[in-house]
């Protein structure tokens, strides 16, 4: 049994899915945001066109108990546009309120399943190359990109996360091609990575830099150097270091693209702690800088994260020109001292279980697939936001 109030008869449901279309869309939604606050303010439902207020359950469900649900509806009324659309958690709590609003008379609907529902959607966007089909996996709920490379009769995924595994296998399928390759730019901190649950699903080599053996990797994989080559179909897609965010960090070149991992993003830099602490963060934030001065301005970089910030190009894909980011990026204009002092004056807090989602990505650890993907609900915060200064 729900441990939550149940509502008194159906109420609309909006599917996530329909949700990111909108959101996509630029059309204006207005959130009524029923977890705690601690919740609500750390991983919200967020956008440009956004409009959110934070109530509380608990408050409707003694209003109803006192009849006094007339007053929040009047609060809630005065804060937002109708239509409303009451989110929580797992999509059961909000459902209870939406019908309390729309007993008053206002326009209500509940996001089914709430946030874990949200973090499942994923939208694909192709990107335009000479070589090859290249495919953007985007994830709203936290940011997170990922990439599909298909060419002649194979394919590889590049950053691919474990919550879209069969996605991934299904999109291979559908091209007609063989998943041959998965590839980690990183060992990642904000998601669970689907690298082993695709060799397990179509016999596909794990790649991973070499420089997650030093940080503890435990699991067999084919280890790539910078300067190695990485051949999938008629193209060949080569190794480049990029050190800073972590120290085994590779990006990947296939023409005149990058797959930069977490190096630099549409509207930030990464963050430089997440492997080095506290007391190694101005090291490695040195070496994110010597990083970032040596890409090629024309070079077509496609992160792996991007932000609510950031803004597609006109086919919908988060990339962009390193020279336009350089124009844009205040970060990328300073000398190293001015840099390291910039990105560390006001980092975000660091991504949820961060330490425990390092340990399953190097196979130190284990977690089923429904509890890696609790694991990494929220926010990615993979980016020094104080460096999110763009233009």
């Amino acid at each position: 049994m729900s441990e939550y109030p149940q509502a008194s008869g159906p109420v609309d449901a909006v599917a996530p899915t329909e949700l990111a279309e909108q959101l996509r869309t630029g059309e204006p939604v207005s959130v009524l945001d029923v977890r705690n606050r601690a919740d609500a303010e750390a991983w919200p439902l967020s956008g440009a066109a956004v409009t959110t207020v934070q109530i509380p359950y608990y408050r409707f469900v003694e209003a109803d108990v006192t009849d006094a649900v007339d007053d929040l509806a009047r609060e809630v009324r005065e804060a937002l546009d109708e239509p409303v659309l009451v989110v929580c958690g797992r999509g059961e709590s909000s459902a209870y309120v939406a019908e309390l609003l729309e007993a008053e008379g206002l326009a209500a609907a509940n996001l089914d399943e709430g946030m874990r529902g949200w973090a499942r959607v994923s939208h694909t966007v192709e990107i335009e190359t000479d070589s090859a089909t290249v495919v953007q996996y985007q994830r709203p709920s936290s940011g997170c990109l990922s990439y599909l490379v298909v060419s002649g009769d194979e394919a590889l995924v590049v950053d691919p996360l474990r919550a879209f595994t069969d996605r991934y296998v299904a999109a291979a399928r559908d091209h007609g091609v063989e998943l041959v390759a998965a590839v980690d730019t990183h060992v990642h901190a904000d998601h669970v990575s689907g690298v082993r649950d695709l060799r397990a699903a179509t016999d596909a080599d794990v790649l991973l830099p070499a420089g997650a053996r030093e940080r503890g990797l435990s699991f067999d994989a084919r280890l790539v150097g910078a300067g190695d080559t990485i051949e999938v179909g008629e193209v060949a897609l080569d190794a480049v270091a990029l050190p800073g965010h972590t120290t085994e960090m590779l990006g990947y070149r296939l023409g005149g693209l990058l797959f930069a991992g977490d190096t630099v993003f549409l509207e930030s830099v990464a963050r430089p702690d997440l492997e080095a602490g506290d007391e190694g963060a101005p090291d490695a934030a040195r070496r994110l800088h010597a990083t970032l001065s040596a890409l090629d301005d024309d070079r077509l970089i496609a992160p792996a994260h991007f932000s609510d910030a950031a803004r597609p190009n006109d086919a919908g894909a988060y990339v962009a020109r390193m020279g336009d980011l350089r124009g844009r990026l205040h970060a990328l204009s300073l000398a190293p001292d001015e840099f390291i002092d910039f990105v560390l004056a006001d980092m975000p807090p660091r991504p949820a279980n961060y330490e425990e989602i390092i340990a399953v990505n190097l196979g130190r650890e284990s977690a089923a697939a429904d509890e890696s993907f609790e694991l990494e609900l929220g926010p990615n915060n993979c980016a020094a936001t104080r460096a999110a200064d763009a233009d």
